[in-house]
């Protein structure tokens, strides 16, 4: 009987939450008919079954945590398994699949309406570029998104299963955790039972263990007591002198006087482990005050962008961009294309196809950082953070980016956006980004530094487009002042994959497309 696998729902995904089962023990199935949703920390999916046939047992249920290659269920030709504890004991027959539908909306322009544009800061899952657009995911970055938003680092590799446990690793007392939960656990040898877990149905997520890590709590009684009772072998070692009856020397001062008798009482007196100090309780909030837990994608965002930040070695860099080139062609095509494609053309697929167009020359920001190399990729799949009702970012993705032209992006990129927003993105859509780009120009920002979506190696940001005036040479070789839209771009790149010569070069690169091209041919 085929096995249904957790799916690799991102390149950095290590590990996926079942949130919702559509399919009960003993329905029939049919092939790419919606089975399970899944949560995990670029997006919350809809996975299609991989075959047809009859649900025969659900081997997690909804809740529950598994890495990726997992078996989740099982489904054959035949009748229910008699023994499946996931479904009814009298339920035979099976079911004849639903019918599903979707809808879609179209992408606000960037200019008119700020609010409602499609942002991009931050994914990635979860944006998870941030959605820069939405990081996400692994931000923009500000996430990155789709953040930056997404994707877990190579450092976060699940651990292996201990071979009776399976995730039930030794000393959890029973308790199912994660790979990367219980990796961290064992490195700085907690007590899980001390944890409390604030994941679904008291499970513990990854950011409970870092809170006890940094609080320095939590810690197996042995482990506690050996690492003092090696502070106190250490103590002795320094003191060994004075504990001896080595004489001070003439002038010592009392700090050195108090030192030596110390050291006499630590002679006559057993070691022993003492008790380390409880840390010291945050401060109790004043005033008005409302707590507001972390939604799932804000959480999983929120570890992608730390992840981020502990990975690559984020430099900032900027440059002007005088929009005047684009707007000659953009504002008198605002209302055919509007009527002509169903979206707003906005500066963000300008923006996008010069970068495509500059990544050609300069190919290392398209790429990720390997085992002591630089993966350069030679297809451009441009990740747009999108940010999901102010609530977490997602970096969807334009798979095949440099075979499209301008109102093709404009098209994907409103499609994506829409789709994002609406939770109807499949793991395809969030998968493969090789360059992010973030957009919260249209809330008027000035600069925005965004987190970079890993495992890639550089985010844009574009921020705000605002008329400015703007010095000119003229045509006699005079100077003048006209009024010019611009703005700034920002790159946020990776020092290790890159210097910042190079980002400057392509930066440059940008700059001049957006400034140079005939844009009302491109539109033609």
């Amino acid at each position: 009987m085929p096995d249904v696998t957790m799916p690799q729902l991102g390149e950095t995904v290590t590990e996926g939450t079942i949130t919702k089962w559509f399919k009960e023990v003993g329905d029939s199935v049919a092939e790419d008919e919606v089975l399970f949703e899944v949560s995990t920390d670029k997006v919350d999916s809809e996975v299609p079954s991989p075959v047809a046939g009859v649900l025969q047992e659900i081997k997690v249920p909804e809740g529950e945590t598994v890495e990726v290659g997992a078996v989740i269920a099982v489904v054959g030709d035949g009748a229910a398994a008699p023994a499946a504890e996931s479904a009814p004991a009298e339920q035979e027959a099976p079911v004849e699949p639903d019918e599903t539908g979707s809808g879609e909306g179209g992408e606000p322009e960037a200019e008119e309406a700020p609010a409602a544009a499609a942002q991009v800061d931050s994914p990635p899952e979860e944006p998870e570029v941030t959605t820069e657009p939405a990081g996400g995911d692994d931000g923009a970055a500000a996430a990155d998104t789709p953040a930056g938003p997404s994707a877990a680092p190579a450092d976060e590799t699940p651990a292996p299963a201990d071979a009776t446990g399976g995730d039930r690793g030794a000393g959890t007392s029973g308790r199912l955790l994660s790979p990367v939960v219980r990796r961290l656990i064992a490195e700085h040898e907690l007590d899980p039972a001390t944890i409390k877990g604030t994941g679904a149905g008291g499970r513990i997520t990854r950011s409970d263990v870092l809170a006890v890590i940094e609080g320095g709590a939590g810690r197996r009684p042995a482990a506690a007591e050996a690492e003092a009772a090696e502070k106190t072998k250490e103590l002795a070692s320094e003191e060994a002198p004075a504990a001896q009856g080595e004489p001070l020397r003439p002038g010592a001062g009392d700090v050195e006087r108090e030192r030596q008798e110390a050291a006499d009482r630590g002679k006559a007196a057993t070691p022993a482990a003492a008790p380390r100090p409880a840390p010291a309780p945050a401060p109790a909030p004043t005033g008005r005050v409302e707590s507001v837990p972390f939604t799932n994608i804000r959480r999983r965002t929120a570890e992608h962008m730390v992840r981020s930040k502990a990975t690559s070695a984020h430099t900032l860099m900027v440059i002007e961009v005088d929009y005047a080139a684009v707007d000659k062609a953009r504002r008198p095509a605002r209302a055919a294309f509007k009527e002509e494609e169903g979206v707003a053309l906005t500066y963000l697929p300008f923006v996008s196809r010069a970068v495509i167009d500059a990544i050609r020359d300069y190919p290392r920001v398209n790429a990720s950082v390997g085992q002591d190399e630089l993966l350069v990729h030679h297809d451009i799949n441009l990740s747009i953070a999108v940010d999901l009702d102010l609530e977490g970012l997602v970096a969807p993705v334009v798979h095949g980016a440099d075979g499209k032209r301008l109102r093709a992006l404009a098209r994907e990129i409103a499609d994506l956006a829409s789709r994002a927003r609406e939770r109807r993105l499949g793991p395809d859509d969030i998968a493969g980004g090789t360059f992010t780009i973030t957009n919260p120009g249209p809330f008027g920002t000035l600069l925005t530094g965004a987190i970079i979506n890993q495992p890639q190696v550089a985010i844009l940001s574009t921020d705000g487009v605002k008329k400015r005036p703007v010095a000119i040479e003229l045509p006699d070789g005079s100077d003048g002042i006209v009024v010019h839209p611009t703005g700034l771009l920002a790159i946020n790149f990776d020092h290790r994959a890159i210097d910042g010569a190079y980002a400057a070069a392509f930066l440059a690169k940008v700059k001049e497309i957006l400034e140079t091209r005939d844009w009302e041919a491109e539109l033609g």
